[in-house]
């Protein structure tokens, strides 16, 4: 029975952080993963989708924007079995990133299925040979969550998927409707459309991307008209029949029932935490009714031993929320100095065109909390960066309280804007003020001065607009 000091439980963006942050404090630690080095992120989800997304941008440019830029071309073709060829190559090579790190920080990888069977003992069941038996004092959970589907809705993993199918498709459908509108169907919508797809994407709430500010979500929508894509919001699925040429969606909408027929329907609706099946019930951990396991500050659960990091614990389903929890438990378990998070002003991004980065809270949130809130929003028409880049539809709103310029949040739409969001977040975290912002001198001309003429308007000192 080998023995260790931490034992990790998935080798995602949370689970592999975790492992190499515990080894560099003197632990002597071992990952169990049964799939892939990586998780979810980097083989099927934020990094390939990421590559796919700058091949679109390309591929949208070229077909839509040619006059605009000064170029034509008589026969144009795009070949997306080759951008999606370039996006398993980025993600094969971090992936392979991630095994090098292991090794150099002496991480022990041991691949199979991992359950509990004692607060500080696992078994692990590779794929092929015999179980194995580790002992930890310490035992993280990072084995992240998977999509839900519509009740009554079957994957096939042809013509009805999920995003793992639709991200290994090196083919693109000719029409497609998207069940869910958050971050990964507008983001899919917004590959697929560059390519010249058809999609329909279906929203049960009011808006895209239902939980960002609605000024965001709404300026998705008008960007979205404007590129052919269709929106339907306020509408239920009902149902998903296949067919010889594809599928048939049967939605709920305000003005009755509609029928909509297109050859895959991609169902992005959202997750459940991995919880099932590791022994945590047996062995005494607390998971709430939807199957997240509870954690304090420090990451630990009720079961003195046995920690939880990531997409599991439900905090906040994003990949830089489980690597910053991760660090904080390792920290924690080796009782060195470490930090408390604030889930409310972690940074999220949403990578569609135009992208869209947010933390904190909205205005409305804001105002719900008590403050006195003073805004700041500059428009990108009025940006030199975006003009000239020729992606100007979108806004930098700054959301601050009126009597000390403490900076509450920040929503804004436009060219990566999701590059903009650490200048704010460290802001935030030190105690930074508008005046701060709006004093510090950034270059010109760069998308960054929109922060800076956005912190000049919450304090009515705004120059260029």
């Amino acid at each position: 029975m080998k023995e260790y000091d931490v034992v990790v439980i998935g080798a995602g963006p949370g689970g592999y952080v975790s492992a190499i942050r515990s080894t560099q404090l003197g632990l002597k630690t071992a990952i169990v993963e049964k799939r892939f080095l990586g998780g979810v992120c980097l083989n099927i989800g934020c990094i390939p989708s990421k590559a796919l997304i700058k091949s679109a941008d390309v591929a949208h440019t070229l077909r839509e924007r040619g006059k605009e830029f000064g170029f034509k071309f008589d026969n144009l073709e795009l070949d997306y079995s080759v951008a999606h060829k370039r996006s398993r190559k980025v993600s094969d090579r971090l992936v392979r990133g991630v095994g090098f790190l292991m090794k150099k920080n002496n991480v022990d990888v041991i691949m199979g299925s991992a359950k509990l069977t004692a607060k500080d003992t696992i078994e692990v069941t590779p794929d092929e040979g015999d179980t194995e038996t580790l002992k930890a004092k310490n035992i993280i959970i990072a084995t992240g969550s998977h999509p839900f589907t519509v009740p009554g809705v079957e994957l096939d993993g042809e013509k009805v998927v999920d995003y793992e199918a639709a991200i290994l498709s090196d083919k693109l459908p000719g029409s497609v409707v998207i069940i869910g509108g958050g971050a990964i169907g507008v983001e899919f919508a917004t590959v697929w459309n560059a390519y010249g797809v058809e999609v329909t994407i279906v929203e049960m709430l009011d808006h895209l991307l239902p939980v960002e500010d609605e000024a965001v979500s709404k300026e998705i929508e008008k960007a979205y008209q404007k590129r052919g894509i269709k929106t339907m919001t306020k509408s239920k699925v009902q149902g998903v029949e296949t067919t010889d040429k594809g599928t048939k969606v049967k939605v709920q909408t305000e003005d009755g029932e509609e029928t909509i027929e297109a050859d895959l329907t991609l169902v992005a609706i959202g997750f459940r935490p991995n919880s099932k099946g590791l022994g945590l019930e047996e062995v005494g951990v607390n998971i709430d009714k939807r199957g997240f396991i509870e954690v304090d500050d420090r990451m630990a659960t009720n079961v003195e031993g046995i920690w939880a990091i990531g997409d599991v614990t439900g905090k906040l389903l994003l990949a830089h929320v489980a690597s910053a929890m991760g660090i904080v438990a390792a920290e924690n378990i080796a009782g060195v100095e470490t930090v408390t998070l604030d889930y409310d002003m972690m940074p999220r991004a949403t990578y569609c065109f135009p992208q869209t980065a947010s933390f904190g809270y909205t205005e409305a949130e804001a105002k719900e909390k008590g403050y006195d809130v003073a805004v700041g929003e500059f428009p990108l028409q009025a940006n030199g960066k975006a003009l000239g880049l020729g992606d100007y539809q979108g806004f930098v709103k700054v959301i601050s309280d009126k009597k000390y310029g403490e900076i509450l949040g920040a929503q804004m739409v436009g060219p990566d804007v999701s590059e903009l969001l650490p200048e704010l977040t460290l802001a935030q975290r030190f105690e930074l003020t508008t005046h701060e912002i709006g004093r510090n001198v950034h270059a010109h001309p760069t998308l960054s001065e929109a922060i800076m003429e956005a912190a000049e308007q919450a304090m009515g000192k705004a120059v260029h607009i």
